[in-house]
């Protein structure tokens, strides 16, 4: 692309968000959240809840997991502070995906207050992207393009709950359940893609490894303990081969 071009391109924060929301929809990840949220709106339909519902949750949680239990456990005669613990605790997988976003969307300029967005926005799919796109957005726009791509993405999922809201009554149970496994599948299919260290391909690999060997266990928590392990020797590789001869 010309320079002048590429300067045009990001002239302007309103430019950059612009950018950013287009990006949404040129990316796989997108038709996966697609599918998953039209699982979500039908269940959410068959669970009892009204559209306007499962579109506010949707917004304000942003994160497919955590609203399927929240759905789950309402619907299964559990009180709001028990959906509130489960979805905070859900959450918690989220936070180092926020803690290796923010310093790439920071600048020497760069408010506090600037981040409260963004970081509302960060869940699998904008941490993918994040790292994919966000090498070839000049710094000072970095957060405009990625509020406009977590806006493409949410906008997305609000589209396909309303379709799913509506196709519940002839969506089969096998196939709305079916969709929700392509969040996870399309998760590790991306992060494989963009495993550029040996440190990331070690984390990745035994990471699954580990998995089926963790869930023997019945510990309730098995894929945060195989992560934890395999995120622990896949950092001390990165660190012996950072070491000096």
């Amino acid at each position: 692309m010309p320079q002048a071009a590429l300067a045009a391109k990001w002239q302007s924060p309103a430019r950059a968000y612009v950018q950013g929301f287009r990006a949404a929809g040129t990316t796989v990840l997108t038709l996966v959240l697609f599918a998953t949220y039209l699982g979500i709106g039908a269940l959410a339909h068959d669970s009892g809840f009204s559209l306007g519902w499962v579109l506010v949750s949707t917004f304000l949680i942003w994160a497919g997991p955590a609203q399927i239990i929240l759905i789950s456990t309402l619907a299964a005669g559990g009180t709001a502070v028990q959906a509130a613990i489960a979805v905070t605790v859900s959450a918690i997988r989220l936070f180092p995906m926020v803690v290796s976003v923010l310093p790439m969307l920071r600048s020497a300029t760069t408010r506090r207050s600037q981040l409260i967005l963004p970081s509302h926005f960060v869940a699998i799919t904008l941490w993918v992207e994040c790292f994919r796109l966000l090498p070839n957005v000049p710094r000072e726009r970095r957060i405009p393009f990625t509020l406009g791509l977590g806006c493409g993405l949410v906008s997305t999922c609000l589209v396909a709950n309303v379709i799913g809201y509506f196709l519940a009554a002839n969506l089969p149970e096998l196939f709305a359940a079916a969709i929700l496994l392509l969040t996870p599948l399309a998760f590790l299919l991306s992060t494989a893609r963009n495993c550029r260290d040996l440190s990331d391909v070690v984390a990745l690999v035994l990471g699954l490894l580990l998995f089926p060997v963790v869930a023997l266990l019945h510990t309730g928590v098995d894929v945060l303990i195989s992560g934890v392990l395999a995120g622990s020797v896949a950092y001390a590789v990165h660190r012996l081969r950072r070491r000096p001869a």
